[in-house]
């Protein structure tokens, strides 16, 4: 089923990350890793088209807090769900987040509400390079892609831009495609959105009328800045990517070159 012929209406950015150029020349194959935001509020009219995508595997990026606060996936067969959290509530930024999305008092977060949201949506990337769920989470995630009986997988967080927009990068590093292609996936996720993100705007900013939507629209799109910093902190820490691939997350040679038979053609 190629992605022209499905869409999830519950999950906009939904997407498969087949057909893009790998290594060797080889393409990611199709229908086999997916790409979507939490899959709570898929429609009676998205099931049938998830039973057809067929994932064998889900994982689930979402720390135990958001999950209780979201409406619960709802899924179509029998697939292996996987809760691998890549959350940390005791961070700063997440908690300052969490704080704008849920309109409570943000006195504390004086020093973050003045660097701003974009600030902290890279503090957020950087993180993913280099704390401990982060790894944890990301590694698992690609050892599961690498094993037969878990594809196709499906993965996602709860926006499905972020923490699933970083495993889509490392994942698609690994199978070899080049970094212009995976940005441009990356960046897909605010024209897929375009219409949802402002009627969430609104209801945001009628839900905190002293919200000012400038304040909250960075932390519901994704931006080049914020993949950059992700990028800038692999180097920083790591030097290259394929050092952050070997050495931040344990993906050896083996793993990658099984990755590469599991996923292109």
């Amino acid at each position: 089923m190629s992605e022209r012929d499905w869409e999830l209406v519950g999950a906009p950015n939904a997407r498969d990350l087949g057909g893009l150029l790998a290594a060797d020349g080889r393409r990611v194959r199709a229908g086999r890793l997916i790409r979507t935001a939490a899959l709570g509020r898929l429609t009676e009219e998205d099931l049938p088209v998830l039973g057809k995508l067929a994932p064998a595997c889900v994982v689930d990026l979402r720390h135990a807090s958001e999950q209780e606060v979201a409406p619960p996936d709802r899924l179509v067969g029998e697939p292996r769900v996987v809760h691998l959290p890549v959350y940390d509530p005791a961070h700063p930024v997440f908690t300052y987040v969490s704080a704008v999305l849920l309109g409570h008092d943000l006195t504390a977060y004086d020093e973050l509400a003045r660097e701003g949201m974009p600030a902290a949506m890279a503090a957020i990337y950087r993180w993913f390079v280099t704390g401990e769920s982060a790894r944890a989470g990301f590694a698992a995630a690609v050892r599961l892609a690498t094993e037969e009986r878990n594809l196709p997988l499906l993965f996602h967080c709860s926006a499905g831009k972020d923490r699933t927009g970083w495993l889509a990068v490392v994942l698609l590093t690994a199978l070899g495609v080049d970094e212009a292609a995976i940005r441009a996936d990356y960046l897909r996720h605010n024209e897929l959105t375009e219409s949802l993100r402002e009627v969430l705007l609104a209801a945001m900013t009628r839900r905190q009328p002293h919200l000012d939507p400038a304040t909250a629209r960075p932390l519901l799109e994704v931006r080049s800045d914020y993949l950059d910093a992700a990028y800038d902190e692999v180097r920083r820490v790591h030097g290259s990517f394929g050092a952050y691939l070997r050495d931040g997350l344990g993906v050896t040679d083996e793993l990658v070159a099984a990755l590469r038979d599991n996923l292109l053609e």
